[in-house]
């Protein structure tokens, strides 16, 4: 009964929201469009035979030279830049999904056992965490992708590329699983449910799995939406810098980096669209975030 209370109150909120609306629907329109990329774009940016030196530089189709042909005009290799954007955003979005997913199962199994335990496991857990939020999340991906050129030779870190950024992201966002899994474990294990599934002798595994987890999702759900975003940020940023993903896989950060060579030069599309692009999905995941807050807590609307 509660659950369906909750149920129809998100809906009737979600409904008296606009921003949560135009939010949900450029979300589900970019992921959507990301993951039929290979079926909606265009052309194959990773087929070199797809693209031509000669339609390099053309504007949208909208200005004077345009082709309909290309709708967001197209770059320095004559790549379609709709077809482009599409399946960055697709890559972007498989990353940091996926950096998310192992942020949100590290974090958080180590904010359950940390706040069930407590001790000697709770406060090294807790210190580690700590001297992680010193360090800003950019300069841990950084750190860890620099060890990785280290220690792995440089044909298998470039095989490797895409696992070491995931790597890289997901330990850098961690963080904010544990502490709010912690945070939440200590009113939870005290109350009277965990109580007599202690006193029954079930195993603490069980009793934090099935009784304490299901009973702090709603302010993980909050954090791995904003986190998504973050780590969209993340790798974007990366690719930018030219440590995460190399030019000839175009993500939203490569397209970007890319484009930044014609910020002066008249080709104001290389940069700009994908640079709205990104703007638009992270705003909208961040939108998201607000309004799933605002529905696990209620004394914040």
């Amino acid at each position: 009964m509660l659950a369906r209370l909750m149920r129809i109150e998100g809906v009737w909120l979600f409904a008296r929201s606009p921003a949560a609306i135009l939010a949900a629907i450029a979300t589900v329109t970019i992921v959507a469009g990301a993951a039929l990329a290979p079926w909606i774009a265009p052309t194959n940016p990773y087929d070199l035979a797809s693209f031509s030196l000669i339609d390099g530089l053309l504007p949208p189709a909208w200005e004077n030279g345009g082709r309909p042909r290309f709708l967001l005009g197209t770059d320095d290799q004559g790549r379609d830049m709709l077809s482009a954007i599409l399946y960055g955003a697709r890559l972007s979005l498989s990353i940091a999904a996926m950096a998310m997913t192992v942020a949100l199962l590290l974090g958080v199994g180590l904010g359950l056992a940390a706040g069930y335990l407590g001790g000697r496991f709770d406060a090294i857990v807790m210190r580690i965490a700590d001297v992680q939020l010193a360090l800003p999340a950019i300069l841990t991906a950084l750190l860890i992708d620099g060890i990785s050129r280290g220690l792995l030779p440089r044909a298998v870190h470039d095989d490797l590329r895409i696992a070491v950024i995931t790597l890289a992201i997901a330990l850098s966002l961690w963080v904010n699983f544990a502490r709010t899994a912690r945070a939440s474990t200590f009113v939870e294990r005290n109350k009277d449910y965990v109580q007599a599934a202690i006193m029954m002798g079930q195993h603490p595994l069980r009793i934090m799995l099935r009784h304490i987890l299901p009973n702090i999702v709603g302010p993980l759900l909050v954090i791995a939406t904003v986190d998504l975003a973050s780590a969209i940020l993340l790798e974007a940023t990366l690719s930018f810098l030219g440590v995460g993903l190399p030019a000839d896989s175009p993500s939203l950060g490569t397209l970007i980096r890319i484009g930044m060579q014609y910020l002066l030069s008249g080709e104001w599309w290389i940069l700009w669209i994908p640079t709205v692009f990104l703007v638009v999905l992270v705003v909208a995941i961040n939108l998201l975030g607000d309004f799933l807050r605002d529905l696990f807590n209620p004394g914040m609307r």
